[in-house]
């Protein structure tokens, strides 16, 4: 296992305002998917407008020229990838409250702020070490949600297309990023080990657990899959072990 490159974008981000990034993002998509549940016009035009207001600041409060483009790229590529991800769970045609928010984040950059926005939203996608610790925060967030939402499923056919998009999910996340792809995948698996030994719940939760591992050693290759299991048992093995001496 390959030490991880060097961010390109860490001296002007840091670890911790990356993840700081992607828990902003996850908190903003969540108010925006509880919205669209919400049929109280007037209520969803308010809280839409803090969400909003909450982003744009987090984004302009940077420091730096570049600082807010930047800031900006992140929240719009974590924004984006969770309407992907629910798009696809939940068979969601369009979000509109998503959709608003996104084009306010764009819409708040002057000419040259938005051409910086180009350039690191092209560097996040075509540089997998671009912000790595953003990257694996999104996705284990990600992965988390869908898992959690198909162990509450009443039943198999609720869950199954829930559990179908997130080894979709995966496994593209394993084939988009060559280099690093299988990280983030070993990630969430060790996330979502850890959330079942931490929280025991139904029998259903291990067997829909049981049954996104079988998908997924079945759609990746052998050698991708041994190195993943390796690394999120690794992962989980620390985590127990973590546990019994703070015990």
């Amino acid at each position: 296992m390959n030490a991880l490159p060097a961010d390109p974008l860490a001296p002007q981000l840091p670890a911790e305002q990356q993840r700081l990034a992607a828990r902003m993002a996850q908190d903003a998509f969540v108010a925006l998917f509880r919205l669209g549940m919400d049929e109280s016009t007037q209520t969803t035009a308010g809280a839409l407008a803090d969400v909003e207001s909450r982003c744009r600041n987090w984004c302009a409060a940077a420091t730096g020229e570049s600082g807010p483009a930047l800031r900006t790229a992140l929240m719009v590529s974590a924004l984006d990838q969770w309407g992907v991800a629910y798009a696809q769970a939940f068979a969601l045609a369009a979000m509109p409250a998503l959709s608003a928010l996104l084009g306010s984040l764009r819409g708040a950059l002057d000419a040259t702020d938005d051409a910086r926005f180009q350039q690191y939203y092209e560097i996040l996608d075509s540089d997998e070490g671009a912000a790595m610790d953003f990257k694996i925060d999104v996705r284990r967030n990600i992965h988390l949600a869908l898992w959690h939402a198909s162990v509450a499923c009443a039943g198999d056919d609720e869950a199954d297309p829930v559990i179908a998009a997130l080894g979709s999910q995966l496994v593209a996340t394993a084939g988009q990023m060559p280099e690093l792809g299988w990280r983030l995948v070993a990630d969430a698996l060790a996330g979502i080990q850890i959330r079942l030994l931490s929280e025991p719940g139904s029998e259903a939760a291990g067997e829909r657990t049981r049954r996104l591992f079988e998908a997924l050693r079945g759609h990746l290759p052998e050698e991708t899959w041994r190195t993943i299991l390796a690394h999120s048992t690794r992962a989980v093995l620390d985590w127990q072990q973590a546990r019994r001496q703070a015990h």
